[in-house]
């Protein structure tokens, strides 16, 4: 099914509820934003000759044309591209011309540099909300979204490319539709009444999210600043009421500081979903003792978005298990839609407790990598996902996440997994972040080392940190030199770039 009969049919059930929001200010009923999804698509085809299963690329900042131009897309049968805005011209010029986009709706600063780099090719280069855009959404509206079956592509996400080219990561219309629903059974409620807040990149899983909020007909609020401004989102939480947001960890430790300084509890934001990267024990810990029960954490990667596991608000929130601290450093459990094995490299299962890397099968899981049949291959074996990610899970199915399986050391040897050494680190009252990577080391193989962030006026002794270590971790565990840095290089989504620090050891700071 198209994904746009949802907005079709919540246009018909509730036409004059309010659908899209700049900051507090109403632009659209979902009459009207249906309409112009709708006259979008008329554009689409008879404009740009879009056709269905063509692609749409989309290379914007969080804006409320996003949303209008994702149900055109998908009103007209087409795919939608979703391109982070911060990357370099030729780089969003080389996904372009490998989805083979049809059209590519960009943000001012990057229409001109685009035009030239795509020359002659067959996509046209449009700036969104400029004066040409305007005249697209006057088209005649088509009358239905055309018919699009399950399997046939919904969103073409390109991977962050860290080894290379990236992959073009090809998700269906039956696996959004798997994600949605296992929204609302395991993740949290979604009622008419909801904000969702898009703080977070629209080109990353908060632009998926809002599928929840369109079949239940909730408001959908872009913030006046176009993205994560901490002291914004409190305010908008007391304006609106009932905010729903996504976030990267590294948003909520600062939405916490910020809610600190101002003596704020998050009143009017309901739910706080987190993921996208490690989430502390130490910085959730704090996060519910600031803001309380508002956080539901959860597990995915572009091959299965938002669909792995959920860590629920209660067991977020639960301080009388007697294991709730584990519970808490981990990821949750399986969501309902799939199936979730630790497993060996030879892909047998391993049992509880045993480390090994995560594997995953179900309706969300993608239909593979675009026009990349061997990647296509390595990755997805006998109908499970290999995630990359190395984890553990207990007798009572939650998962630990432990890392990357490109980023564990080897010393000596043995395995050592970076989060382990990081959450020891982050017990350090006076640490803000920390980044544990391994360097060469003639005698080890690799050695650990630590990059540190201290809280702003707090200074940190290399000493203490060793002596935190040595009281929670095994020696050969231990960092063998800390650098302190004001911040940790991170990409658009507040993950940290393990990448650029290998590379500073490298010599290259």
């Amino acid at each position: 099914m198209n994904l746009a009969e949802w907005l079709n049919r919540t246009a018909q059930r509730t036409p004059s509820a309010p659908a899209l929001l700049h900051g507090t200010h109403v632009l659209a009923d979902y009459r009207e934003l249906a309409r112009r999804a709708a006259s979008l698509a008329r554009a689409l085809r008879e404009r740009f000759a879009v056709t269905p299963g063509d692609r749409v690329a989309l290379v914007m900042g969080n804006c409320p044309e996003y949303l209008e131009l994702m149900y055109g897309a998908w009103f007209a049968g087409a795919a939608v591209v979703p391109i982070n805005s911060r990357l370099h011209p030729r780089e969003v010029a080389w996904i372009i011309e490998n989805a083979e986009a049809r059209a590519a709706f960009v943000c001012d600063e990057l229409g001109n540099a685009l035009a030239s780099l795509i020359g002659a090719r067959s996509t046209a280069v449009v700036a969104a909300g400029g004066r040409d855009f305007a005249t697209l959404g006057n088209a005649e509206p088509l009358p239905a979204p055309v018919a699009r079956g399950r399997d046939d592509l919904a969103w073409l996400f390109y991977t962050s490319g860290t080894t290379g080219r990236p992959k073009g990561v090809m998700i269906s219309n039956g696996n959004l539709h798997a994600m949605t629903s296992s929204y609302f059974v395991d993740v949290d409620a979604a009622r008419s009444g909801d904000a969702m807040l898009y703080a977070a990149p629209m080109s990353h899983g908060a632009g998926l999210y809002n599928l929840i909020g369109m079949l239940r007909g909730a408001r959908h609020v872009v913030p006046e600043s176009g993205g994560f401004d901490p002291a914004e989102v409190l305010a908008l939480g007391r304006a609106l009421r009932e905010v729903t947001m996504f976030a990267a960890p590294t948003m909520v430790r600062h939405l916490v500081d910020r809610a600190k300084a101002e003596g704020a509890d998050g009143d009017g934001i309901r739910t706080v979903v987190y993921g996208g990267g490690p989430m502390y024990v130490a910085d959730i810990e704090e996060a519910v003792a600031v803001m309380g029960e508002r956080f539901v954490q959860i597990y995915g990667q572009g091959e299965s978005p938002m669909t792995i596991t959920a860590l629920g608000r209660a067991h977020v929130a639960d301080r009388s298990h007697p294991r709730w601290r584990e519970r808490l450093g981990s990821v949750g459990v399986a969501l309902c839609c799939v199936e979730l094995r630790i497993a060996d490299e030879e892909g047998r299962e391993l049992p509880p407790g045993a480390t090994g890397e995560i594997l995953v099968r179900g309706a969300p899981v993608m239909l593979g990598y675009w026009r990349n049949p061997e990647a296509t291959a390595r990755t997805l074996r006998d109908g499970w996902l290999w995630t990359g990610d190395v984890g553990a899970l207990d007798t009572d199915g939650f998962l630990t996440l432990k890392d990357r399986s490109k980023d564990v050391i080897i010393s000596g040897g043995s395995n050592i997994y970076p989060r382990e050494v990081e959450e020891v680190l982050l017990r350090h009252p006076g640490l803000q972040e920390a980044s544990v990577v391994g360097r060469p080391s003639a005698e080890w193989g690799e050695e650990v080392v630590a990059f540190v962030v201290p809280k702003p006026g707090a200074e940190v002794d290399p000493g203490e940190l060793d002596r935190l270590c040595l009281d929670h971790i095994a020696r050969f565990k231990r960092p063998k030199c800390y650098f302190v840095e004001t911040e940790l290089p991170k990409n658009n989504y507040g993950k940290v770039l393990k990448t650029e620090l290998r590379a500073r050891l490298a010599g290259n700071r």
